[in-house]
């Protein structure tokens, strides 16, 4: 592949391909991979004899380039370029135009029971899969779609195939997602299979169905739920904890103690869906806050871009996103607002109406005269709880005897 010198400013930037048959895999069905571009970036590529001409922004336009030159390096190490991989591509290459694609694509972890490879697909599932082979304990945390328990279940079976670990154990707490099941029919294990059914399903996309299941009986490949782990000692095993914001903090400290010899850990989960009821904490913040720093522990972070479902889901991801912001923002403005409020004062910079309503909350009450309409009713009704009693001047020498009070008229008749 050969590119021209840069063009100027307005001029269409030319890329040439040397192989025919990879130049029409870089295209895509019916050129779909080049209207992806396209519309990600906003430029317009232009087909030729094994060409393609790019015009556009500057900016943009040399980013097109770079996502064309890359996705070709893939086809040239006989790596299937699929659609999903040319969004995967933009989206890397806008983040870090430095990135290769070669070094995150290419890292082949499984070839799954319907002959896909699975790799990963962002830098941030890069860097999650090089924790996994490092180091014993790796939590991955982030929103739904990103990979985070489809990679690790991946990283497991291979290194099951591989008979690096004589089992591997699957588990979640048996949590509802917002509502109450009731009470569910059968035995203890088909009680518990729904909460483990997601488990299952990424398992049978790995390993063929009649596999899985001899897996199973044997032993070699458990699916249990979290409450089954107690006591237990985990040797020579890959453990992988998912939904781990559902568990509690003493649930977690069970888990991660029963971590045997020449054992692998992982626990994903999404801190922004917790379904623990009101006022219980999550195990998961709680183990991010407490286990940061140790040696042989690591946390990776996913976000919004690193999403590999449906396009969709990212733009539903920042929505919520945005919200879940604007809401914590407009309740900080009410509670700084409530403040503000409490603290006020009579001081001669606070607004002049407020000033004026605080000074006639403050004033105090003016009492009738004895002769008036109102003294007479007043003097029949009891006094409030907490208010002073002045007395006339026989009762007390200290009040004028021209002072009603409701005491000198019921004691003193005065």
């Amino acid at each position: 592949m050969t590119s021209q010198p840069a063009p100027a400013a307005g001029d269409p930037l030319e890329l040439q391909f040397d192989d025919h048959h990879r130049f029409h895999d870089l295209l895509g069905h019916h050129d779909e991979h080049i209207k992806t571009i396209e519309r990600a970036l906003g430029v317009r590529i232009g087909l030729g004899d094994r060409t393609l001409l790019i015009s556009g922004d500057p900016v943009e336009r040399e980013l097109a380039a770079r996502v064309l030159k890359e996705l070709y390096g893939l086809l040239e190490h006989d790596y299937p370029v699929y659609p999903s991989d040319v969004d995967y591509a933009v989206r890397i290459l806008s983040r870090d135009r430095t990135a290769k694609l070669r070094e995150i694509f290419l890292d082949a972890i499984y070839i799954t029971a319907h002959k896909r490879v699975v790799t990963p697909k962002s830098v941030a599932q890069k860097a999650y899969i090089d924790a996994i082979r490092q180091d014993d304990i790796v939590f991955g945390i982030g929103p739904a779609g990103t990979g985070k328990t489809y990679l690790a279940m991946a990283m497991a079976v291979a290194a099951l195939m591989r008979d690096s670990f004589a089992r591997m154990i699957l588990t979640r707490p048996a949590v509802e997602a917002g509502e109450k099941l009731g009470f569910l029919p059968g035995d203890l294990a088909e009680k518990v299979n729904p909460y483990l059914r997601p488990l299952y399903d990424a398992l049978h996309d790995m390993v063929d169905f009649d596999r899985a299941r001899k897996m199973v009986e044997r032993g070699t490949i458990e699916v249990a739920p979290l409450a089954f782990m107690r006591g237990r000692t985990l040797n020579d095993s890959f453990v992988i904890l998912d939904e781990a914001q559902n568990t509690t903090p003493e649930q977690m400290k069970m888990f991660l103690t029963r971590l045997g010899y020449g054992s692998k850990a992982v626990i994903t989960g999404d801190v922004t869906q917790i379904d623990l009821p009101s006022g219980r904490p999550s195990g998961l913040k709680h183990a991010v806050q407490t286990l940061r720093g140790i040696d042989g522990i690591r946390f990776c972070s996913f976000t919004e871009r690193d999403v590999v479902r449906h396009r969709l889901v990212r733009d539903i991801i920042s929505a919520y996103d945005r919200a879940e912001a604007e809401y914590w923002r407009a309740a900080r403005r009410r509670r700084r607002g409530r403040r503000r409020w409490r603290g006020a004062s009579l001081h001669p910079a606070a607004p002049r109406r407020r000033r004026a309503a605080l000074q006639k909350i403050a004033a105090p009450k003016t009492l009738p005269s004895p002769s008036s309409p109102d003294a007479a009713s007043a003097a029949s009704a009891p006094p409030r709880s907490g208010a002073t009693r002045p007395a006339c001047s026989s009762c007390s020498p200290v009040m004028a005897s021209s002072t009603w009070c409701w005491w000198a008229t019921r004691k003193c008749a005065d």
